[in-house]
């Protein structure tokens, strides 16, 4: 498999080679040259599959032989090494439930498995290191620092926006030490970001041998689309379509769902349900994109103004907007409505979503007005005790403290404050 920039002025490269870089030479997103349908005997039988086999089925096209058959299953098992399950909320809706690894958050899957495997593409460099350089606007930081800590050979540095991550995010991100350094941004999730890409293309930190860890990189997106997987062979025997709506920041998840849907998974649809930040919403109206600078909002992690990942979705539907619009739909909501979302949920069920997944079942609920017979999933991206200064008072509940959070609650938080990007190169070089 090789993967070409999105950019379209870059050489073609391996599996290997897109990690290690994460960004193409001219600036553009690594993507796949081709995406093979999965057989119709796979789809048939999913249901007498494990997780890990449905996984290693799904990703091995994309790997190819660049790592052994054996290594690669066992890092699908270090990690898939929790569950994924789909809780239903309301009749004809459930919540897929991506909270259960070690950081609490969907992106455990992905730093996980692209940990593992940069592990495995260093094993004979013992004297080489990689720089993983990282922006977070909530929940990656810590997904990454867990997935990353101890391996060898790679030194993680996580740039997150001063005050605009909740307090056990930015304590997941800031605690553990070793390999793991947090530098706190004084702006907003799209100035990391941009200084992210803007080191990359720096050529006096070549040396540094600089990736990334977030869904610029394929082997943190790419194994996202494990999750649909997951819930179509739960959901598969009510013989109905399936319309899943996505919380979406940098629209990874949903990006990922769509190569899912590519590789014949049977998905009637796909809700791309944002908050105020609402790029994407407004060019499905208007046909222009147009990013705005970021607003934060209660749902943080989803406070982006130029979504990275928007680009794979209109090549996958090769800029043609009426058939995206086929397959996507995208809403914005406000933190009000999300609010309200909340207690709905809540009162209906009793079940506890946080402002991420509230966003999710508000568009789903709009969505399934043109989906009458269909099963309808949101993705609960995070644990609610990671939003517990919104979640407890909004529901006048009190979320007892899981095991995994509770370990990074007495640490020390460590962190250096910068503010330009001049001041990330000093820190780097």
């Amino acid at each position: 498999m090789k993967y070409y920039s999105l950019n379209h002025n870059a050489p073609k490269v391996s599996f290997q080679e897109a990690v290690i870089q994460g960004l193409a030479t001219d600036k553009g997103l690594y993507f796949p040259e081709t995406i093979t349908p999965l057989t119709p005997a796979f789809f048939e039988t999913i249901e007498n599959l494990s997780n890990e086999e449905i996984a290693f089925e799904a990703i091995q096209q994309f790997v190819g032989d660049e790592i052994p058959e054996a290594t690669l299953k066992q890092i699908i098992a270090e990690t898939l090494c929790f569950d994924f399950p789909v809780v239903e909320v309301e009749k004809g809706i459930y919540s897929l439930e991506l909270f259960h690894g070690p950081t609490m958050a969907f992106k455990d899957v992905g730093a996980r498995f692209m940990s593992r495997c940069l592990g495995y593409f260093n094993k004979d460099n013992k004297d080489s290191k990689n720089t993983v350089l990282v922006a977070t606007s909530g929940d990656t930081g810590g997904a990454v620092a867990s997935g990353f800590l101890g391996v060898t050979g790679v030194e993680v540095i996580i740039l997150y926006p001063s005050g605009k991550v909740s307090d056990i995010q930015e304590r997941q991100l800031t605690t553990l030490g070793q390999n793991i350094k947090a530098l706190e941004v004084d702006g907003v999730f799209d100035d990391c970001q941009d200084m992210v890409k803007k080191a990359f293309l720096d050529e006096s930190l070549k040396h540094k041998n600089l990736t990334s860890a977030n869904s610029i990189n394929i082997a943190r997106w790419l194994p996202q689309m494990f999750y649909f997987f997951f819930a179509y062979k739960a959901l598969k025997k009510q013989n109905k379509p399936l319309v899943f709506s996505c919380p979406s920041g940098n629209f990874g998840n949903i990006c990922a769902g769509i190569i899912a849907k590519k590789m014949g998974l049977p998905i009637e649809h796909f809700v791309a349900s944002t908050n105020v930040n609402d790029t994407v919403p407004r060019f499905l109206e208007n046909g222009i994109y147009d990013p705005k600078p970021s607003k934060a909002t209660i749902s943080n992690a989803m406070d982006v103004g130029n979504p990275s990942n928007f680009i794979r979705i209109q090549e996958m539907y090769h800029n043609d907007l009426e058939q995206f619009k086929k397959d996507f739909s995208s809403f914005t909501f406000s933190d009000v409505e999300t609010i309200e979302a909340m207690k709905t949920i809540y009162n209906t069920d009793g079940y506890i979503a946080e402002p991420h997944g509230a966003v999710g079942y508000l568009g789903l609920k709009k969505e399934l007005q043109n989906h009458p017979n269909a099963i309808g999933i949101f993705l609960e991206t995070a644990h609610p005790i990671k939003f517990l200064d919104t979640v407890e008072p909004t529901l006048n509940v009190k979320l007892p403290i899981p095991t995994q959070i509770e370990s990074v609650l007495g640490k020390e938080k460590v962190s250096v404050k910068i503010k330009t990007y001049e001041e990330l190169k000093a820190f780097l070089a």
